[in-house]
């Protein structure tokens, strides 16, 4: 058949674009291949290594501790040294807000005198502000904006009732397990704070957050919110949480522990699970983002009544719940992978 020049001109050209396009062609594109996460042997995909003295920024998913912080307002005393954040602490009352900013180098937050349930004590920084660690040995306390680094563990230790740890950096615990935070108590509350770089040194067992009971000093723990945190590569887990009868033999074996929510926080870790729960009921936990591990969450020795759902699980993980036999009763949740 005959073809004009000028439609084989034009029949060329079509063809032409075709080729370098390379997408006339009828056949669908090829499917797209997701990246596999990136491997928890250094960073982690969204871990924030933070360099010595440096203070951690908020994270792009909201979570952690929030940076930067407004400057304190309504202190009734300021302190931005050792000796006055002492004294302010000392001559405390319910009611007061404790503002302490700069760097204090080697100085302990310790907060001895309780406020009340209408008028918490504040102990407030500025997010720059530099300590050496926090401990809190009494009821109704509020702190936040604080920044731990390279502090003893645990870097914190919440003990007592009511209490709200939030918007606080504690990383690279040292000495003793190299934990970032301790709690024991009723009511407390532990809000966008930012924890890890824990490492098993010297048969350490480095968490981002623990709990347990002992007779005497480490009282049972109920209506825990642990919500909007950030743990951040830990050699073990986000939490562990063990009750009275804890399988590790060394609890108070009076009462029990329950009523905790892990609800939208962010789990880095390099242990088989990111939460450990055990002898602890009525445990709900949702909204999570849990990077690659063996299985995501494990409940045993009568951890009852857990409630899970809603948690983004990176690909790769075995299984999202694993869970023993006498921990089943009253569990709403995904379906059970296998072992805690």
């Amino acid at each position: 058949m005959w073809v004009s020049p000028w439609r084989a001109f034009l029949l060329c050209v079509m063809a032409l674009l075709c080729a370098v396009l390379a997408g006339c062609g009828t056949s669908p594109p090829a499917p797209h291949t997701p990246q596999a996460p990136a491997s928890p042997a250094s960073s982690g995909p969204s871990a924030q290594n933070l360099p010595p003295g440096a203070v951690a920024q908020t994270a792009a998913d909201g979570r952690g501790a929030i940076r930067p912080l407004p400057e304190p307002t309504g202190c009734t005393a300021s302190a931005t040294d050792a000796d006055s954040a002492d004294e302010a602490l000392a001559e405390s009352k319910a009611g007061d807000k404790i503002c302490i900013t700069g760097d204090l180098g080697d100085y302990k937050v310790k907060v001895e005198n309780p406020g009340t349930p209408q008028a918490p004590l504040q102990v407030v920084g500025d997010g720059q502000t530099k300590v050496n660690g926090i401990d809190v040995e009494t009821d109704n306390v509020v702190v936040d904006g604080f920044t731990v680094l390279d502090a003893s563990s645990p870097e914190i230790q919440l003990r007592g009732n009511n209490i709200t740890l939030r918007n606080s950096v504690a990383k690279r615990p040292t000495d003793d397990d190299r934990d970032n935070l301790h709690f024991f108590g009723d009511n407390i509350k532990i809000l966008h704070n930012t924890f890890g770089g824990g490492r098993n040194i010297d048969g350490a067992h480095a968490d981002c957050m623990q709990t347990f009971t002992t007779l005497g000093n480490k009282p049972n723990s109920h209506h825990v919110l642990i919500d909007s945190n950030r743990c951040e590569d830990s050699d073990n887990t986000c939490l562990i949480a063990e009750g009275p009868f804890s399988l590790a033999g060394d609890g108070s074996k009076e009462g029990d522990s329950s009523d905790f929510t892990f609800n939208n926080n962010y789990c880095y870790v390099h242990a088989s699970e990111a939460l450990q729960i055990d002898d602890i009921q009525n445990v709900t936990i949702t909204g999570n983002t849990i990077e690659k591990v063996d299985h995501a969450f494990a409940l045993q020795n009568k951890s009852t009544g857990a409630k899970i759902a809603g948690n983004t699980i990176a690909p790769g993980t075995g299984y999202e719940v694993g869970m023993d036999s006498s921990s089943r009763p009253g569990y709403q949740g995904p379906p059970i992978g296998g072992e805690p």
